[in-house]
């Protein structure tokens, strides 16, 4: 999840990234991604997106959750997390890929620590909350995950992933009705989350039983 080398230089420089042969420019996808009536040219722009997009692109990425073609939908959700995993700083960057490394090898000391020194450096990167959220969250320090996933949605109040996590931070701490809200919300943004939807249902019909037997 580190940003591209050749990307870092040209931002340093103030000049836009040139896109490949064939490929549409960052405002090319823009325009595409919103208007294109080809859903081969939807795809295209957003998978270039996800390479050269920024954060003031989400709202647009967002609204491509609801495409009408699901590979559309696919690349936009990928895109988005492409982009929120960009800091503009490359050692920000090779930080949070090492705590990444360090999650998935179940050494979540080592990734709190690293994670915690993402946010020092760079606190306005919603990532590095979030990815400490997730490790906080498989620790079982849940109020401490609460807290982080509260900074995430200060800084980017499109992340589903954070909006998920409350849900499941809430099914851990037995309040059904918080963690129903808050995957409902995760919809809202993407309702393309299919294990978010069953669980949403699967708690809907929960309260629906617990009301009939408080009668």
């Amino acid at each position: 999840m580190t940003a591209p080398a050749l990307a870092l230089v040209l931002l340093a420089l103030s000049v836009t990234p040139v896109a490949g042969a064939g490929e549409p420019t960052r405002e090319e996808a823009l325009r595409a991604l919103a208007g294109a009536a080809d859903a081969e040219a939807r795809r295209q722009a957003a998978r270039a997106l996800g390479e050269r997009g920024a954060m003031e692109d989400i709202p647009r990425l967002a609204r491509a959750l609801r495409d009408a073609d699901p590979l559309v939908r696919t690349f936009a959700e990928s895109a988005l997390w492409q982009v929120w995993s960009r800091s503009g700083d490359a050692e920000v960057d090779r930080l949070l890929a090492l705590g990444v490394e360090q999650m998935q090898a179940r050494d979540g000391e080592a990734a709190v620590e690293t994670f915690t020194r993402v946010i020092a450096r760079r606190p306005e990167f919603a990532e590095g909350w979030n990815k400490r959220a997730t490790v906080y969250y498989l620790l079982g320090e849940y109020t401490k995950s609460l807290a982080d996933c509260d900074e995430v949605l200060k800084r980017n109040p499109y992340h589903f992933g954070a909006l998920s996590g409350y849900g499941m931070i809430y099914l851990q701490l037995d309040q059904p009705t918080r963690a129903l809200e808050y995957f409902e919300r995760a919809l809202a943004v993407n309702p393309n989350l299919s294990s978010v939807q069953e669980a949403a249902d699967q708690l809907k019909a929960l309260l629906i039983r617990q009301r009939k037997d408080s009668i």
